[in-house]
């Protein structure tokens, strides 16, 4: 396994580890107005939401790797200091690449990639009409983090009104992950794409304590069919279930059969009750995993 020093290898070099290892990221298309009312519209994967209240998304406007050079939209907000984060999906990812292109100030990436603009309410930059979501911003400060080539600047964006499409919302108003259909930056000219066929979900851990991977068995911890997943799964729980709970699940069908099977042979039991409690634990059925494992 290398070890790599930062110092060791080239920006060029670095800014490609950076953006292969830490991926995906989520891409914000960022559009702007300088001064004299000129629109620019940039992405940017450097982005995320960082605080809910004030509800504030930072991106950041890299100095160019190659030569420096500001981007127009940092010139943009520090001059008027207003976005919209308009949110890519799917449907427009090629035409929000077409829009990272370096044109000359002034150039409006509106007409370049074909994406349509539509006034915005609160703020002069206006959104882009394709955007499934789009957040009206001023910005609350600018942090810059160098004056190297490479170097970020911070742009802490508070949102002050939120558009969202009719099409993505369920039934109670909120966004549907499965419709959105988001896409996310990686590195490279490589992208991903959040499908309702890759999504998946994860218990959330619990408002009360959860007992943790350190309170099951040595041979649970160290089984040779789950895995790490599996067992934070088993840790999510808030208790280990009881013996009588333990000893009315041993009664249900199929596994009183597995059991009468491997009487007299610990290790086959051992590696039947860890593959049946894999196959509950892909099936969310978490709690029924643990008494069968404690069944050993």
């Amino acid at each position: 396994m290398p070890s790599i020093k930062v110092s060791d290898i080239s920006i060029a070099h670095l800014h490609s580890y950076l953006n292969h290892a830490i991926a995906p990221r989520p891409i914000c298309l960022a559009s702007t107005v300088d001064k004299d009312g000129n629109v620019n519209l940039s992405p940017f994967s450097f982005f995320n939401v960082f605080s809910t209240n004030p509800p504030v998304c930072v991106f950041s406007p890299s100095r160019s790797v190659r030569d420096n050079t500001t981007k127009h939209t940092l010139e943009n907000i520090l001059e008027v200091p207003e976005c919209v984060i308009n949110i890519v999906n799917y449907d427009m990812v090629q035409q929000v690449s077409l829009s990272s292109v370096m044109y000359a100030k002034g150039i409006n990436e509106f007409i370049k990639s074909g994406l349509t603009p539509v006034a915005s309410e609160l703020v002069k930059p206006p959104r882009v009409a394709e955007a499934p979501v789009q957040f009206e911003c001023v910005i609350n400060q600018v942090i810059s983090l160098g004056d190297t080539p490479g170097a970020g600047n911070l742009v802490l964006a508070e949102i002050k009104l939120i558009h969202i499409k009719d099409e993505i919302l369920d039934a109670e108003g909120r966004i549907d992950q499965a419709k959105i259909d988001l896409v996310a930056r990686l590195g490279g000219d490589w992208y991903c794409r959040v499908t309702e066929d890759n999504l998946f979900k994860v218990a959330k851990p619990n408002m009360k304590m959860c007992i943790g991977v350190d309170a099951l068995p040595y041979s649970i911890r160290n089984s040779r069919v789950l895995t790490g997943n599996n067992l934070g799964q088993l840790g999510n729980l808030e208790a280990l279930p009881s013996d009588e709970a333990i000893e009315a699940y041993m009664l249900s069908p199929g596994i009183k059969e597995l059991l009468d099977a491997t009487i007299g042979d610990s290790q086959t039991r051992e590696l039947q009750l860890h593959l049946k409690a894999k196959q509950l634990l892909d099936e969310d059925r978490v709690a029924e995993a643990l008494m069968v494992l404690l069944m050993e």
